[in-house]
């Protein structure tokens, strides 16, 4: 129940491993998976699978990340109503694994810049608040450098894997 960053180079290995995660997602019963994909072709052929399939737009990212938030505030409603801090098994409400490809093309490359501004801050949002509601996030990027990923919100991720890198400082951002 920890949000992840993949980070390193083009054919590193990223969306493989990305792949092993999808798998695990689309074999637990009480998993909601969904899967936001730049390129389509990495996460395509999970898409049968999932609860959620996006390819490359960015209106459709925004918007399936407004309607996250919306249920992370549902959910964050009834903890309070019940008194309880985090979702668990017992409260009976899946988990959406959220997994992220390409997270640069969403949010350096395609849209205008107020659209890649929203997404990042709605992104930001699932990973900073997202955990106890039942939110992760694992999201994969070639190199989570400062012009990619605010390193605000790079520092929220609790686990880091770095792929093959190209340089020493590379590997380092991504860790």
């Amino acid at each position: 129940e920890r949000n992840m960053l993949l980070g390193g180079e083009p054919g590193g290995g990223k969306s493989n491993a990305l792949n092993l995660i999808c798998a695990h997602g689309a074999l637990s019963a009480d998993c909601k998976l969904i899967l936001i994909d730049g390129k389509q072709v990495e996460l395509g052929a999970w898409r049968h699978c999932a609860d959620q399939f996006i390819g490359p737009s960015i209106a459709n990212a925004i918007s399936a990340f407004e309607d996250f938030q919306a249920t992370m505030n549902t959910r964050y409603d009834k903890l309070l109503a019940n008194g309880a801090r985090k979702i668990t098994r017992e409260t009976g409400e899946p988990v959406y694994l959220i997994l992220i490809d390409e997270y640069a093309y969403f949010s350096a490359t395609v849209g205008t810049k107020a659209e890649r501004e929203k997404f990042a801050m709605l992104t930001r949002d699932l990973v900073a608040r997202g955990r106890a509601a039942g939110v992760i996030v694992i999201l994969a990027t070639q190199r989570p450098s400062h012009q990619v990923i605010d390193p605000s919100m790079r520092d929220l991720f609790s686990y880091r894997w770095a792929f093959r890198c190209t340089t020493d400082s590379s590997s380092d951002t991504v860790l």
